[in-house]
């Protein structure tokens, strides 16, 4: 396990290689890590705390591995150079402002399996124009596709999800 707050603040610190053996990013982890450009999550990572790459504005790729099946509230909030992002097969829910303010982010995919997408998931991820929701997903938090391109587009293809 990468600690709590472990290397919160670490400014100047460019490039994460998680090693082997590590089963969980807890919470704050890399917070604010704003030099972050690059980081390498090794298989058999099983959870991605809350607020774990919180504000690395200038992590622009993260390779999430087959083994997350949890990734926490706020956990890339404010990576705004993230370009594109794969949801491993194994999560069923993605954390409440998981990837808000991801404003570069132009692709995402969220296999089968999800069932919940938090509140402000994506909010403001101004790039986001187009999502494919699997038939799995139950519930789309309020606000989850608030300020980007594709929201009216997701609205009207999944009326049953966005009845608020």
């Amino acid at each position: 396990e990468i600690g709590e707050s472990a290397f919160d603040g670490c400014s100047s610190l460019t490039s994460v290689t998680i090693p082997e053996g590590v089963t969980e990013i807890d919470i704050g982890a890399f917070s604010g890590c704003s030099s972050l450009t690059s980081v390498t999550i090794p298989e058999g990572v099983t959870k991605i705390g809350t607020e774990a790459f919180l504000g690395c504005s200038r992590l622009t790729s993260v390779t999430i591995p087959e083994s997350v099946t949890e990734i926490g509230q706020s956990a890339f909030d404010g990576c705004s150079r993230l370009t594109s992002v794969t949801i491993p097969e194994g999560v069923t829910e993605i954390g409440e402002r998981a990837f808000k303010g991801c404003s570069r982010l132009t692709s995402v995919t969220i296999p089968e399996g999800v069932t919940k997408i938090g509140f402000f998931a994506f909010s403001g991820c101004s790039s986001l124009t187009s999502v494919d929701l699997p038939d799995s997903v139950e519930s789309v938090g309020v606000w989850a596709f608030a300020d980007t391109p594709c929201e009216k587009e997701l609205r009207k293809k999944y009326p049953r999800l966005f009845s608020f």
